[in-house]
């Protein structure tokens, strides 16, 4: 299945960490390093495909800064995030799959003068990702995970909330209190992570598609900590790589 996203100008990969963005680098064709805010930038093809990689460092004000650069200085047409977050669904495990439907901020409170999570004076609080992108990413899904398998089990692909923040969240109490609060006013995030509803915000006021896909690497528990490390280097490069690999093929 060939799925068209319409853009004018070059696809943007961009990876939290350097380990996920180090498998699509030994890929990229015509590779060019551009130094630009403080930031290494790529461009080459994937594939025949124009790109550019990046990496969004880490937490919302630095992803945003990464995504305007690459909007202002590249001109890319729309952005794919790739990363790892913290299963917080009831059926997301370790080892899955979640691609983004829709982007909150956990640690947004503008109360009283707007509704909490809201992002004030837009009227925006659940950024809702490109329908096609997420369709074309779901297909990307399934081809680059086929036979793939974590800890003897076959990676399960979900799609719906991601909930973004400024803290890594790794302790069970505080995750029950992030998910409890969203619940509460209508939300149901299937992972947490740090940087994804920043892009998706930064897009939304360039009018650009955007969609992302985070590879679960613990369950933002108490052992979070623990299993990160391991799982960005083992797992986690090999989910991202493969899962780009075949989503610039459906574009």
């Amino acid at each position: 299945m060939s799925l068209q996203v319409h853009a004018s100008g070059p696809l943007a990969i961009l990876s939290a960490l350097a380990e996920e963005q180090a498998g699509l680098l030994e890929q990229l064709q015509g590779a060019e390093r551009t130094l630009h805010a403080g930031r290494e930038f790529w461009q080459g093809q994937l594939d025949g495909l124009p790109v550019v990689l990046a990496l969004s460092r880490i937490g919302k004000v630095a992803a945003a800064t990464t995504a305007v650069a690459l909007i202002e200085r590249f001109g890319v047409g729309q952005i794919v995030f790739t990363g790892v977050a913290g299963g917080v669904g009831a059926d997301v495990q370790v080892g899955d799959v979640v691609v983004g439907t829709g982007y909150v901020q956990h640690d947004l409170d503008a109360s009283p003068l707007f509704p909490r999570y809201q992002i004030p004076l837009t009227g925006q609080t659940v950024l809702v990702a490109d329908g096609s992108l997420v369709q074309a990413l779901l297909a990307a899904c399934d081809a680059g995970l086929h036979g793939l398998q974590h800890a003897g089990r076959v990676p399960v692909v979900h799609q719906g909330l991601i909930a973004s923040g400024d803290r890594f969240v790794n302790g069970a109490e505080e995750t029950r209190r992030i998910v409890q609060a969203l619940r509460s006013h209508g939300h149901a995030p299937m992972a947490v992570e740090m940087e994804g509803a920043a892009v998706a915000q930064v897009c939304l006021d360039y009018g650009l598609p955007f969609a992302a896909v985070r590879t679960i690497s613990d369950r933002a528990d108490d052992t979070a900590h623990v299993d990160f490390p391991v799982f960005v280097r083992d797992v986690a490069r090999v989910f991202a790589q493969r899962i780009m690999a075949a989503l610039v093929r459906t574009l």
